[in-house]
């Protein structure tokens, strides 16, 4: 059976390990990286060659906008899913133009994570 690989991006270690227990808990053969900045995310990105990448926009050293620019460019198949704070509609068109494949609102992360991640490993887009 083929496992997936996600690289989980957020400064909050709190959050990272909330999400990679959600992960853990629900997806079977799912291995796991994380990073905390978007120059880690960037270098992680193009070393792992991760089938998901979940992107926080809120980064330090390089926002996650910018960071989804320079990925797209280091790991072509790898797919960007934003997991933000930030509620404003603008940021779906946004993450759209960089070839993201969704966004899902910390606020409702509960709810919409995993429904995102199957959406997009399906190809298929999931936005807000």
């Amino acid at each position: 059976m083929v496992s997936l690989s996600i690289l989980v991006v957020d400064d909050s270690r709190v959050w990272r390990q909330y999400v990679c227990s959600l992960l853990y808990r629900y997806l079977d053969r799912v291995v796991i990286s994380e990073g905390s900045d978007g120059l880690e995310a960037v270098q992680k990105s193009e070393e792992l060659q991760p089938d998901l990448v979940l992107l926080d926009i809120g980064l330090p050293n390089l926002n996650g906008l910018e960071a989804a620019r320079l990925i797209r460019s280091v790991a072509l198949r790898s797919r960007i899913l934003f997991v933000t704070s930030y509620d404003w509609p603008e940021l779906s068109h946004e993450a759209m133009n960089l070839g993201a494949r969704g966004l899902v609102v910390k606020s409702r992360a509960v709810r919409e994570l995993l429904p995102a991640i199957s959406t997009i490993m399906r190809d298929e887009q999931f936005f807000p």
